[in-house]
């Protein structure tokens, strides 16, 4: 046990990784437009931060491709996963996925007020301007006003990240987790 005041032992990012996979949440993919090329993110750590305005946040990873691109440009979008996108979550979470035709496979639409590629059967977007860009350690937390959003009609069911596997809300893990 530490001592009140004292500081803890470094704690490793396995033992963290392993303690954050208990927290059940949100599976999401972030998309811009960085000098004319789409880039995408799947990304778990996304929040709402404020209701006015409205703004968000997310993490992205600083030695990431991602990271390069939407700190280069001021505006993006997030698209909510529907439990059905589980293979486009694992796609645009893949390093050194091809940047050039990444969208071939996937259904999108440009928004009028990002730029970036929407995924079609999302079940909510949001296009955002950046704000503000805060370092934490090996990320940084880009904090974005939104400009517009749209939930799909009929709603769907959320695609869900625990215990390190994409899962519905029933807790199954499904075919190909």
């Amino acid at each position: 046990m530490t001592e009140p005041g004292a500081l803890p032992a470094r704690i490793s990012s396995e033992a963290f990784r392993h303690v954050m996979s208990r927290f059940a949440t949100g599976v999401v993919v972030i998309t811009c437009v960085q000098d004319g090329a789409d880039h995408a993110m799947t990304a778990n750590s996304f929040t709402s931060v404020s209701l006015d305005p409205a703004m968000v946040l997310f993490c992205v990873e600083n030695d990431s491709r991602f990271h390069e691109a939407v700190l280069g440009s001021d505006r993006w979008s997030v698209n909510v996963l529907d439990e059905a996108q589980r293979g486009r979550a694992r796609w645009f979470a893949t390093r050194g996925r091809p940047l050039v035709g990444q969208f071939d496979s996937t259904p999108t639409h440009r928004s009028a007020v990002s730029g970036a590629l929407l995924l079609d059967g999302a079940l909510a977007t949001l296009d955002c301007r950046t704000v503000a860009v805060h370092a934490a350690g090996d990320h940084d937390i880009v904090v974005g006003q939104v400009h517009d959003m749209h939930v799909r009609e009929p709603e769907g069911d959320p695609l869900l990240y625990f215990r390190s596997e994409f899962r519905s809300l029933e807790g199954d893990p499904g075919p190909g987790a």
